[in-house]
């Protein structure tokens, strides 16, 4: 299991939500450019970077953050806000190795089935596209979690690998932000229900032994934010942990 350091920006600013709260922020006193060269300097390969404006249809920090994006050769797992297959496209033309699709996905029926057929070979999708399910107490929450889907998590899952999607982003939104553990709950019965998809979890992870449990369910990689910020999991624990990892990202 893979270690994929966070990175929110907000107003151009290194944040971390509660629970997805806009109104529920911590601004850290450090750049985006400055995390992006403290995990390259420990050897990272891949950085989770959302735009936490673009996630509510404000794109006024997207210019800043491709000039940022195009001065690093590490690899990027990039959303927010990303309602098209021509985004889709010009995001990856520009160099990002995965982008993330999580509201219009939810919110068009009809998205999904597109990027497939733009995306996707004869058995399995490109390895470019992250399925996004930010869910709370099983329902599946959506742009910027201040909307509620009808469909059953199991039942949308399904959809996916159906049309070729098999690496999911999945926030537990109870566990978002708080420090507090990570869904080892709902991962594992995503992971009962389709053992060979490949997830990223993602909320609550505050310590080397969430990432612990987290590698012995089998999650093949996970986000971690907040608790590097607050040097709850150390830079250091970072870059030993990925070392020894076998993932190949």
């Amino acid at each position: 299991m893979y270690i994929i350091p966070a990175i929110d920006i907000l107003n151009k600013k290194v944040v971390r939500l509660r629970e997805g709260d806009y109104e529920q922020v911590t601004q850290y006193d450090v750049s985006l450019e400055e995390m992006i060269e403290r995990y390259q300097s420990i050897g990272t390969e891949l950085i989770h970077i959302i735009d936490l404006n673009g996630a509510k249809g404000d794109f006024s920090n997207q210019q800043y953050l491709f000039d940022v994006i195009k001065k690093t050769d590490m690899k990027i797992q990039y959303g927010g806000g990303i309602r098209s297959i021509e985004k889709v496209q010009e995001l990856t033309d520009a160099g990002i190795a995965r982008v993330i699709v999580g509201t219009q996905a939810i919110s068009n029926p009809t998205f999904l089935d597109e990027l497939s057929k733009a995306m996707c070979g004869q058995s399995k999708c490109s390895d470019k596209i992250v399925v996004a399910i930010d869910v709370l107490d099983e329902v599946i929450k959506y742009s910027g979690w201040m909307e509620s889907s009808p469909i059953k998590l199991i039942d949308y899952v399904d959809r996916c690998l159906h049309l070729g999607f098999y690496r999911f982003l999945c926030t537990d939104i109870n566990k978002d932000g708080k420090l507090g553990g990570a869904g080892v709950e709902l991962y594992k019965k995503l992971l009962s229900h389709s053992p060979f998809i490949k997830l990223i979890a993602s909320g609550g992870v505050s310590s080397m032994k969430d990432i612990e449990q987290l590698n012995k369910i089998k999650v093949e990689s996970c986000v971690v934010g907040k608790a590097i910020y607050e040097n709850r999991i150390t830079i250091d624990d970072v870059k030993n942990w990925n070392l020894k990892s076998l993932i190949s990202i």
